[in-house]
């Protein structure tokens, strides 16, 4: 029975062109794989896609290129420290595949070739299986509706909200124009989103044909 665990360098730790070539290989087949699992049902960017294709081989590099040198390894570790300053916030979905690209690209570094395939195969298999369960929600949408101060909001659309939506919930009420409008801010959540413009010709019947917006939910609950 073949031992996984065994690398493919040399007991003296010498990386020869071939295994560095070898492992450079299938850190890129990790790439793919955890970029296509990544992008499943997803909106990702293309820079995204990019940048854990190409994560796995650059840390598999580093980390050879570090090996057993510790003024490298103190040197690459704040060039690393630099990169969270000129990043933004993402998804705690996509810090995920960004943290499974780098185990990968570790992996591969130690000459572990076959595990790094057996657990990017494995997460990534289990990444598209949530994808497909409806754990959770991600159909939130910002609903803004405009009222004017002689409308009593409260309760005002009701009605509408459990006709076409699951979940509706109150998130900010703001003055407008001197005090004489109110901006309301909900998050809800439809039930059949080709009816969202039935629902705005009925909500614009109650608050004086003002401005309605529904647009994609800002709430950053799932960023870290």
């Amino acid at each position: 029975m073949p031992q996984i665990l065994t690398p493919i360098f040399s007991s003296d730790g010498i990386v020869t062109i071939g295994g560095y070539l070898a492992c450079t290989a299938v850190a890129f087949v990790c790439g793919i794989i955890v970029a296509l699992a990544a992008s499943f049902k997803s909106d990702n960017s293309k820079s995204l896609i990019t940048a854990i294709i190409l994560l796995p081989p650059i840390v598999e590099s580093v980390i050879i290129l570090v090996n057993n040198n510790i003024a490298t390894g103190v040197a690459v570790l704040g060039a690393f420290s630099l990169v969270r300053f000129r990043s933004t916030p993402g998804k705690a979905k996509d810090i995920v595949s960004i943290f499974l690209a780098m185990t990968a690209g570790l992996a591969c570094a130690g000459g572990y070739i076959t595990v790094a395939l057996l657990f990017v195969t494995v997460i990534s298999a289990a990444m598209i299986v949530l994808n497909l369960l409806r754990i959770g929600s991600e159909r939130s949408l910002d609903l803004r509706i405009t009222v004017p101060e002689s409308l009593n909001f409260t309760g005002a659309f009701d009605d509408l909200f459990s006709a076409y939506t699951s979940s509706h919930r109150l998130i900010s009420v703001k003055t407008s124009n001197m005090g004489s409008l109110y901006k309301l801010q909900y998050r809800v959540e439809f039930k059949d989103r080709g009816k969202i413009r039935e629902f705005i010709d009925q909500a614009r019947c109650r608050n004086g044909n003002l401005e309605i917006s529904v647009c994609e939910s800002t709430e950053r609950s799932d960023e870290l």
